[in-house]
């Protein structure tokens, strides 16, 4: 941010303006501008809120333009963790036109969390995620399939909103999908993000009320393809999503004869495909890969009603280390009530801290029962995922157009509001909407003007922003140092005692075409094994651990 201040705020004026002054001004600034043109504005935002598909193309680009202006400082997300690449493996496995792969000759030296090694290598994720990323694949970047799901999540956001309010609060909730899931979130920043799951949600939520009260057999499809998006995402969450979907049958009793056949022709595909990816997994047509691995590896934990699982098979010591943590977690959940509680906080990253103040006249909507469905169908989405001892915002990702809706029709309630006849809740609720705006402002300019130092400061008092500046773990350096090597390479990974959640054995759905192979560091004797089978790398030592992470040509 000094960059900011040393380029375009004079600092030593005559006024004596300093950099608070600044930042105060240009809000004040913002807030007069939205006045003296606030009729103009609002007479364009209404008629471009009728115009459906003009509305969903721009939401669409809004968030792409602002997250690639920002590429400068913050670069294309550079993979860090197990999901992403477990993830970025079932992405590659598409690519090459399968569900799983063959396991390795010597798949003892890439053992790594989240991915199976037998009966195949393969990722133990569904593959809703990974398909959004084969599609960026296929254009020669993974993260452009992340970019391009939240881009659509953006426009299907104003086009569920579209069933359930005015065109004018759909646009205003449109935007708010850009603002909280957009440029400065972890789901356009990372590969395990939940925009996916987001899409399905949007597309049954957006549907329903079309069945109620149109009909149409494009209404159903669109909710069978929200329902098979779902299970291809978030196959436990589906079920979720279905009791929903069954609560609001009765408002739809008249349309279900024509609509129920249209809805399973639209989910069989996902069933199809996931008793597929079964059966090349782990070999058979009804075991997930995700429980094979709880079987195999002890990981993922299991719902806290259930005991921790236990391996059954020989773990790496990166490996145990993750086991015993998630064991620890699994163990010290505390109870359902209170797992309730302390994840409360979570649900903030559905919520700009400005929209708490409309939240409470949502209540107000409660005397329709289809907003009575909204809270019941949020409350199932809370109370299911409350078994996990886990839990991060994209678990109930598929709800989020529901909290979007629950903001909007707060705020829409809230500018009823009169006092003597004054309508003092529309200078409220606007009053929320450019503190929104405000917010995002000032933390959007600050990563794209701040350099690595103010952002690693400034992280402190973010919330749920994640955009990375720098090189986070030492990774682009040691990736680049790699890519400059001439020939393939093979990488012997070497872990310190205590190493945790900071995976680098990762590789590609074909291991040995890859140009490089990241593998385990399994002592001298053991790595001649792997050194004789890929005589044709060069060799190096990597200890992910050292600070920064150091890389060397291997000595046997």
């Amino acid at each position: 941010m000094s960059f900011v201040f040393r380029s375009f705020l004079p600092l030593h004026n005559l006024i004596g303006f300093g950099a608070g002054d600044y930042v105060e001004l240009a809000l004040a600034g913002l807030l007069v501008g939205l006045v003296v043109t606030h009729a103009r504005l609002a007479e364009h935002a209404r008629r471009l809120a009728a115009c459906t598909g003009l509305c969903m193309l721009i939401l669409a680009i809004l968030p792409v333009v602002l997250r690639l202006a920002l590429l400068p400082q913050s670069p294309v997300p550079t993979p860090s963790g197990s999901d992403d690449f477990a993830h970025l493996l079932a992405a590659d496995t598409l690519l090459h036109f399968r569900l799983a792969n063959p396991p390795h000759p010597l798949h003892e030296f890439f053992e790594t969390v989240f991915v199976l090694q037998e009966p195949s290598y393969s990722s133990i994720f569904p593959i809703g995620q990974s398909l959004m990323l084969a599609i960026g694949g296929m254009f020669g970047q993974p993260w452009v399939g992340v970019v391009l799901s939240v881009a659509l999540l953006c426009a299907l956001c104003y086009w569920m909103l579209r069933a359930w309010v005015t065109p004018g609060w759909a646009l205003l909730g449109g935007f708010l999908a850009v603002i909280e899931f957009g440029p400065l979130r972890y789901w356009m920043n990372t590969y395990w993000g939940g925009a996916a799951a987001a899409i399905g949600g949007c597309l049954v939520f957006g549907s329903l009320p079309r069945l109620r009260t149109e009909g149409r057999v494009r209404d159903a499809a669109l909710l069978g393809a929200g329902l098979c998006i779902e299970l291809l995402a978030r196959p436990f969450e589906s079920v979720l999503l279905l009791a929903a979907v069954a609560l609001y049958l009765p408002m739809i009793r008249n349309r279900l004869l024509k609509a129920a056949p249209v809805v399973v022709l639209a989910v069989l595909p996902a069933v199809g495909l996931t008793l597929l990816q079964n059966k090349q997994a782990t070999g058979s047509w009804t075991a997930l890969p995700y429980v094979l691995s709880r079987y195999q590896y002890g990981v993922p934990a299991t719902f806290t009603f259930q005991p921790n699982p236990t391996p059954h098979r020989e773990l790496t010591t990166d490996q145990q280390l993750d086991y015993d943590a998630q064991k620890a977690m699994h163990d010290q959940a505390g109870t359902y009530w209170e797992r309730l509680a302390t994840r409360a906080r979570f649900y903030r990253f559905y919520f700009l801290a400005p929209l708490y103040l409309a939240l409470p006249f949502f209540l107000l909507s409660l005397r329709e029962f289809r907003f009575i469905w909204v809270a019941l169908t949020l409350l199932i989405f809370v109370l299911g995922t409350n078994f996990y001892p886990y839990f991060y915002p994209h678990y109930v990702a598929a709800v989020t157009c529901l909290f979007v809706l629950v903001s909007i029709v707060g705020l829409e309630r809230l500018s009823r509001l009169t006092l003597r006849g004054h309508p003092a809740g529309q200078e409220a609720a606007a009053m929320i909407i450019v503190l929104c705006l405000a917010q995002f402002i000032f933390w959007y300019g600050f990563h794209l003007f701040a350099n690595t130092n103010e952002s690693i400061a400034m992280r402190q008092y973010e919330t749920w922003d994640f955009v990375n500046h720098g090189d986070p773990g030492g990774r682009i350096a040691i990736n680049n140092r790699l890519a400059q090597a001439p020939g393939k390479q093979l990488v012997l990974v070497h872990y310190w005692p205590r190493h945790l959640f900071d995976e680098w054995v990762h590789n590609a759905a074909a291991i040995d075409q890859a140009r490089v192979v990241w593998a385990l560091d399994r002592g001298a004797d053991e790595n001649e094994k792997l050194l004789h089978y890929y005589s044709d790398r060069t060799a190096w030592l990597l200890e992910p651990d050292a600070r920064p992470p150091r890389l060397t040509p291997y000595q046997p």
